[in-house]
């Protein structure tokens, strides 16, 4: 099946994926701690597999602390504001196979939006 681009938008890129990176240093829990450079440098991989990235299609960032610790390791997708938890490098496969790629949410690895520091 072909790939389907994301939407139009008026921006540069038709979608962003931000990974949450932080590490804290006072030994609180933070993403850095459970994968989260792995899954970033994997989705940026398949993402230019894919031929996903560039503009009007998906960029692929690092982000600082997005203040949702507590389910780390994080991601969200903008501009739909979707935020993710991922636990392995299958997760973030589906992440950019049916959300990037397609259009559709992976609503087994939402976040719940309680889900704070």
């Amino acid at each position: 099946m072909p790939s389907s681009p994301p939407p139009a938008s008026p921006g540069y890129y038709g979608r962003h994926i931000f990974f949450c990176l932080n590490e804290r240093k006072n030994g609180e829990e933070s993403c850095a701690q459970h994968g989260a450079q792995a899954g970033f440098d994997h989705c940026k991989s398949r993402v230019k597999q894919a031929d996903l990235a560039g503009p009007g299609k998906v960029r692929v960032n690092k982000a600082g602390c997005l203040d949702r610790c507590a389910g780390g390791p994080v991601a969200v997708v903008y501009p739909e504001a979707v935020w993710y938890s991922f636990v392995d490098l299958e997760d973030i496969d589906e992440i950019v196979d049916s959300h990037l790629k397609n259009g559709k949410v992976v609503e087994r690895l939402l976040l719940p939006p309680d889900v704070g520091r």
